[in-house]
């Protein structure tokens, strides 16, 4: 079973809990912590597609790892071919991309800017 973990608002009361995600490694941690850091994740669909999400961001680290070691292209019986773990990496990096966008968490919070606007392209 899942573990729970409290979230606390600037007030310090607590406000909901969500379990945290079972056998996260270190990318997948990174990138759960940023996001629960500065969004609200707290419906079931919401909690398993970041869960997804971030499974898949361990899962492109690996791949990462071996097309490091064995490089992009790889040697076979016909000639070089390209690693295959480049199309794997390919598509984690397409899931991961388009769930955070279903989720909504690809727009960045509005922020109104102190002083002057910086200066359009080409103007001088």
């Amino acid at each position: 079973m899942a573990k729970k973990f409290d979230v606390i608002t600037s007030g310090s009361m607590v406000v909901d809990s969500m379990p945290t995600p079972p056998l996260l490694g270190e990318d997948g941690m990174k990138l759960w912590r940023r996001i629960t850091n500065e969004y609200d994740v707290s419906d079931a669909g919401g909690f398993e597609m970041l869960k997804q999400a971030c499974e898949a961001a361990d899962d492109l680290a690996r791949y990462g790892v071996i097309i490091a070691r064995d490089g992009p292209m790889i040697e076979t019986k016909l000639g070089p071919k390209e690693h295959p773990m480049v199309k794997h990496q390919m598509i984690a990096r397409a899931f991961i991309v388009r769930t955070l966008s279903r989720l909504g968490l690809n727009f960045e919070p509005v922020r109104s800017s102190i002083g002057r606007p910086p200066k359009l392209y080409g103007e001088e």
